[in-house]
């Protein structure tokens, strides 16, 4: 299980690869890269709608 520290820096991983020349990149890679990026953006989106959720009960909770 992987447990990750809190409060830890974001990695910079996507400030990298923003400066990549892509003209360097074969079709395979390019295709890759794009599905890995739609995935986390996917993951993302996910954390982003679990986290309205929670805040959504929060305020309900305090409401009351």
């Amino acid at each position: 299980m992987d447990v990750e520290p809190l409060n830890e820096k974001p990695d910079l991983t996507l400030a990298f690869l923003a400066k990549q020349d892509l003209y360097t990149l074969s079709v395979g890679d390019l295709e890759e890269r794009i599905a890995a990026l739609k995935a986390e953006i996917t993951r993302c989106e996910k954390t982003l709608g679990d986290r309205g959720s929670t805040l959504s009960e929060a305020e309900k909770l305090f409401k009351s």
